[in-house]
């Protein structure tokens, strides 16, 4: 049955929402992290292995999206969010860093089986205006790293870290709802149609493209990784409390949410290419000046930064689905690994450079490597569209 264009844009805020309940909890983390250091006695290199052990299960995204491709992905988008809302509200509570490490690796499992399927039913319910869409699923996420910091420290303080559990029936009651709204979509028909390309060669057709796509993500990482996972424990090393540093790190987040809300739309406009260079090309330099500007400026940089620091999410990932394939999620779970490991890759960097130089100079270096991703922009090929 075809749905009205108001029946689909109600799908696509529901898919925008169920993305930032599940990803809220997701960002618990960088703001404790330096509770969590004192708790523990940890390194910033062991503090930032704990978001590499949250990324770990990123490893296995292709392999989940050949799976997803087979079945319905609708339960995926249902459960998830309650699951990895009750993993990570539990963080507070953990007796000791192994068991933190248990729980931020089984909420990697949920949240890549998450972030495998939603990109590809938001892409199905768009139906024509892919950007858009994907600026919407990005959108969802960015207000969540905005309100995830707020919301676990405005719990930390209300019942300390031992009562951070009580959030845990708050993502319960928003799967339930996700399944009131989600329960007539069902794209498994589409997605299991027999095709003459199989995966590996579907990956090999498209190896120039993910190439450029590492290349970027490559450079981008590092600069990414030091502003968000480590921007609470710079700011409090420069003197802030740590409420000020968590609202920073909001209002980054925020700001990152215009951008992504923007940018998707834009390169419909405009085209993909030509927005991603603009972005590559204005985060380094402000960067540079979040370092060398003095504290009163801190606010204001952070606005603009955080605009364009997440603008080119929704950009690369209009990019992926504007790929004529039906392995959309065997696609998409390629490039949430690409983006996954190279950013737990670069936490553990930036963490072992802060440890040993110090982050002021690990930030100017991070702003520098950034550059590098304007050259893979320009040589990206164009992908095929429907």
């Amino acid at each position: 049955m075809k749905r009205s264009p108001e029946s689909r844009f109600s799908k696509v805020l529901t898919i925008s929402l169920a993305h930032l309940v599940h990803d809220v909890p997701t960002s618990f983390l960088a703001p404790i992290l330096p509770l969590l250091m004192d708790k523990f006695g940890l390194s910033l290199m062991m503090a930032g292995m704990l978001d590499v052990y949250r990324r770990i299960p990123s490893l296995a995204n292709p392999f989940l999206g050949l799976l997803a491709d087979r079945i319905c992905i609708r339960w995926f988008i249902i459960l998830m969010p309650g699951i990895t809302a009750t993993l990570m509200s539990l963080l507070g509570v953990a007796p000791s860093y192994a068991f933190l490490t248990i729980l931020l690796l089984l909420s990697g499992v949920s949240s890549a089986l998450y972030h495998v399927t939603a990109p590809v039913m938001m892409k199905h319910v768009s139906t024509g205006r892919i950007g858009r869409g994907m600026s919407f699923y990005m959108l969802g996420g960015e207000l969540a790293r905005t309100l995830g910091p707020l919301i676990i420290l405005g719990a930390i303080s209300l019942w300390g870290m031992e009562g951070t559990y009580r959030l845990v029936p708050f993502g319960l009651i928003a799967s339930g709802f996700f399944y009131y709204m989600l329960r007539d979509v069902s794209i498994e028909r589409e997605l299991v149609e027999k095709t003459d390309d199989g995966a590996g060669k579907v990956l090999v057709d498209l190896i120039p493209f993910f190439v450029s796509v590492t290349g970027i993500f490559l450079c981008r990482a590092a600069m990414k990784s030091a502003l968000t996972i480590y921007l609470p424990t710079y700011l409090t090393a420069k003197g802030a409390s740590l409420w000020m540093a968590g609202i920073s790190l909001s209002i980054l987040q925020f700001s990152g949410a215009a951008g992504t809300v923007l940018a998707g739309t834009i390169s419909d406009r405009i085209g993909r290419k030509k927005t991603l260079l603009i972005i590559s090309a204005a985060n380094p330099f402000l960067m540079y000046l979040f370092v060398g500007l003095d504290g009163k400026f801190t606010i204001p940089i952070l606005i603009v930064t955080g605009f364009f620091l997440f603008a080119s999410g929704p950009v690369l990932l209009a990019l992926v689905h504007d790929i004529d394939s039906k392995r959309m999620s065997f696609i998409n779970g390629i490039y949430m690994t690409i983006n996954f490991v190279l950013g737990s890759l670069m936490v553990l960097a930036v963490g072992f450079a802060a440890d040993r130089i110090g982050l002021d100079l690990t930030y100017k270096i991070s702003a520098f490597i950034a550059l590098g991703s304007v050259p893979f922009v320009l040589f990206m090929r164009p992908v095929s569209k429907k």
